[in-house]
């Protein structure tokens, strides 16, 4: 987006989660906490907002197997959820969010609004783009 008139100021620090998930070559821990300190109450909390937790059993080496183009390869899905928990674990005060929700099933899309976008970041300032009418009655503000 362009400013037409005015100014444009950030005032905190932003994570961003593409529409388009991007996951490198390391672990499945490695691809949430990205070269951060773990901490283990945080790390759960995120795989349990994101709907990770399954994920991880179904893993060979659960959370150390390594994922990408030279490990396990992952579902679309599966992939969003990683890309979102990243974001979720950066801690940050703004997240603008590109249609997280399109990659995952009802079922799963619902849990991640509820608990992640609506529970576990309640308090921050999020910008969702969505192609799903039927959660903008939940909004703040829609544009």
């Amino acid at each position: 987006m362009r400013t037409q008139n005015g100014s444009l100021q950030v005032n905190g620090r932003l994570a961003l989660v593409t529409q388009q998930a991007w996951i490198y070559n390391a672990t499945f821990r490695e691809n949430i906490v990205v070269g951060q300190q773990v901490e283990q109450e945080r790390y759960r909390n995120v795989m349990r907002v994101c709907s990770l937790e399954a994920d991880v059993e179904l893993l060979a080496s659960g959370e150390t197997t390594e994922i990408g183009e030279r490990g396990t390869n992952l579902s679309g899905g599966q992939k969003q959820r990683i890309n979102l928990g990243r974001a979720v674990y950066s801690n940050r005060d703004i997240y603008l969010l590109d249609d997280p929700l399109s990659a995952v099933d009802a079922k799963v899309a619902r849990h991640i609004f509820n608990h992640c976008v609506k529970g576990h970041l309640a308090g921050k300032t999020v910008i969702l783009v969505t192609h799903a009418p039927h959660v903008w009655i939940l909004f703040d503000y829609i544009q």
